[in-house]
């Protein structure tokens, strides 16, 4: 009995490998976001719709949730295909160095100023700048992102001559820009000017029946040979697992995976101590606190301190 039913179980995952591998083979157009929940199709519809206009969009969402993929969505869609799209994580640099990234800078105006450059808004010029993790962006240099939504116009660092530029401004972040507000830590003019077109993307907790179609792409992506097979059990500790770190966390488990499998079935001893201690209690799952103090900790185990932490995370240091 117990032969059959797992026999039946290899069988109905079979066929809905299948399935899957006719819904993701890449097209000539190649793929851009992968999704069959209804709820995501509806915003990839609106940012295909509002990809040819010159609004401002503003994208919200989890790390992972693939709001870089959005960006070059609008992008691609839009008439301003054939010019650059230039991307900037905010968060990455320190406030007197992302002012300089991003407006440019003359020579002699810091210590290591040795020559002019030019900004990310000069590179972008004719194309789309996509500023990731905006609400990172320190109060002045909010104010000049204001002047440059509204004239077009800005000045190098240390240049008193005005600049214009023809750039299309998408926006991202992963912290909740209301609560920003509230705090007092972001304009409300800048968020207005940004929020012309606002796009939420869902957690992939939030839309479960992604979760194989997007194991099967990171699959084909990372063994196009496709020598590789899923346990039963393995796939349903991916449904159990509840991704904190979304689609980018997939793709990881999946790379790892596909080594340790060495080309034969991906079975639970193969993935990550998170996922696999899940079938030690099958009819239980994880809480959402418990899955988040375990990420937070991992996150802790990867950085230099408690801000770096804090900053990937998205949450106040004190938390």
């Amino acid at each position: 009995q117990i032969f059959a039913q797992k026999t039946w179980e290899y069988h109905q995952l079979a066929t809905e490998v299948k399935e899957l591998r006719q819904i993701i083979t890449p097209d000539e157009h190649g793929i851009k976001f992968i999704t069959r929940n209804a709820k995501t199709r509806e915003i990839l519809d609106l940012a295909e719709r509002m990809a040819d206009s010159n609004l401002t969009i503003l994208i919200e969402g989890e790390s992972g949730t693939g709001k870089e993929l959005i960006a070059q969505l609008i992008h691609d869609k839009s008439s301003r295909a054939a010019k650059p799209l230039v991307k900037i994580n905010c968060a990455a640099l320190p406030a007197e160095l992302l002012e300089s990234e991003l407006f440019g800078h003359v020579k002699g105006s810091f210590t290591g100023a040795v020559q002019d450059r030019i900004g990310r808004f000069e590179m972008a010029d004719g194309g789309t700048i996509f500023l990731d993790e905006i609400a990172e962006i320190a109060m002045n240099i909010q104010v000049k992102l204001l002047r440059i939504l509204q004239t077009k116009e800005f000045e190098r660092v240390g240049e008193s001559v005005t600049r214009k530029v023809d750039v299309r401004i998408l926006a991202a972040t992963n912290r909740n820009l209301d609560e920003a507000l509230r705090e007092g830590i972001f304009r409300d003019d800048l968020f207005y000017r940004l929020n012309a077109v606002r796009l939420k993307l869902l957690p992939l907790r939030n839309r479960p029946e992604d979760i194989p179609l997007l194991i099967q792409h990171f699959l084909y992506k990372h063994d196009p040979t496709n020598s590789i097979d899923i346990a039963p059990e393995s796939m349903r500790l991916f449904r159990l697992y509840p991704w904190p770190g979304n689609v980018r966390e997939i793709e990881n488990v999946i790379q790892r995976a596909i080594l340790l499998a060495q080309k034969g079935t991906l079975e639970p001893q193969h993935l990550p101590e998170e996922i696999s201690r899940l079938a030690e209690s099958p009819k239980r799952i994880p809480s959402l606190e418990e899955m988040e103090k375990h990420h937070i900790q991992r996150v802790l185990t990867q950085t230099r301190d408690f801000n770096e932490a804090a900053r990937i995370l998205g949450i106040d240091i004190a938390t």
